[in-house]
């Protein structure tokens, strides 16, 4: 683990950029990949090996780690443990229905209190005064499955988030197995819980993996794969939130979609191809609209549905409470396109 730093920005290209009024006022630069469905390398764009913290785009493997480890998920529970989710009251339902499955209670969690994002979710809070909640957290569901985890071996609670926790290591050995390569560096992530630092191209591998598993047959097969990736289809809503960029993703395109925070998005189709984005800025607005342009570029998905979808969820740039301008493709993707 001796990289202590992610790609430059000499490293980095033109991935999206702002426009304004017919000027361009903001470019994201960065890197991305996209692998065939036999983890080939289609499209490499910038320095994909070099180490990135994943984010939040590991949590499917982390939702896979608590699956080993006994946690009986099921359904909508599996898209929570997988989930950066907006705090609706259906997802703090939904993880607060699996902390009483544990025999725990939401003071269990050490995930910090938060603020829901989901608008009807943050006025029930003001109005009922019980503020900010740990199940309204975006990170709950994840929270929820490890703290099943130590329920079923008898592993300590209060320590769920220490490296050498059990549980995190087992975490550690999966993101290895599925990514097929060694953690560069183990840090802290937003939620209080190790995030591991892993290549663009391993990020995609893990997830290619994923979305093949439903289909796999034999020893490329594995139960508690398909189940993650079957779930996150059938669930979408719990991923992320009704409307928002993955959950609209995965309903429309069938498409396996994961975002990070600090710019890191990971695309996989079900049949193993996949794109995996990290802007350099850490903004994840453009995320989406490179992603899903490159899977198109490469054959993976249609290129008409894919601008259909795009349409929904890449925002307009706003003036005077109308569109004037527009996120559009940076150089090196829109070459691409041919």
């Amino acid at each position: 683990m001796a990289s202590h730093s992610t790609f430059t920005a000499d490293d980095a290209v033109e991935l999206a950029v702002i426009e304004r009024s017919g000027f361009v006022e903001s470019r994201h630069i960065g890197s991305a990949v996209v692998l065939a469905g036999d983890g080939t390398v289609v499209t490499a764009l910038g320095d994909v090996t070099t180490p990135v913290f994943a984010r939040s785009a590991l949590k499917p493997l982390q939702a896979l780690a608590s699956m080993r480890s006994g946690v009986p998920l099921r359904g909508a529970q599996v898209a929570l443990a997988c989930a950066s989710h907006v705090g609706s009251l259906d997802h703090m339902d939904v993880v607060e229905g699996m902390l009483k499955a544990a025999g725990l209670r939401e003071a269990d969690l050490l995930c910090p209190p938060d603020w829901p994002k989901d608008e009807e979710a943050r006025a029930w809070l003001v109005r009922s005064e019980i503020g900010r909640r740990r199940l309204a957290f975006n990170c709950s569901g994840k929270h929820a499955a490890f703290l099943w985890a130590c329920s079923v071996n008898g592993w300590d609670r209060k320590s769920y988030l220490e490296p050498n926790h059990p549980l995190q290591q087992r975490v550690r050995e999966t993101i290895e197995e599925y990514t097929e390569e060694s953690i560069a560096h183990l840090g802290i992530d937003g939620c209080g819980a190790p995030v591991a630092a892993i290549s663009l191209t391993g990020l995609a591998r893990a997830f290619s993996r994923l979305a093949k598993a439903p289909g796999a047959r034999g020893a490329a097969g594995d139960a508690r794969s398909a189940t993650i990736a079957t779930s996150m289809l059938d669930y979408p809503w719990a991923v992320q939130g009704r409307g928002r960029e993955n959950t609209v993703v995965m309903e429309e395109l069938g498409i396996l979609a994961k975002i990070g925070a600090e710019g890191v998005l990971v695309l996989a189709t079900p049949q193993g191809a996949t794109a995996a984005v990290k802007v350099l800025d850490g903004n994840v607005r453009a995320t989406t609209l490179v992603g899903l342009t490159m899977l198109a570029a490469a054959d993976a998905v249609d290129i008409p549905e894919v601008a259909r979808v795009l349409e929904n969820v890449v925002e307009p740039v706003m003036g005077g409470g109308r569109p004037v301008g527009r996120i559009r493709l940076g150089s090196a993707v829109s070459a691409l396109l041919g």
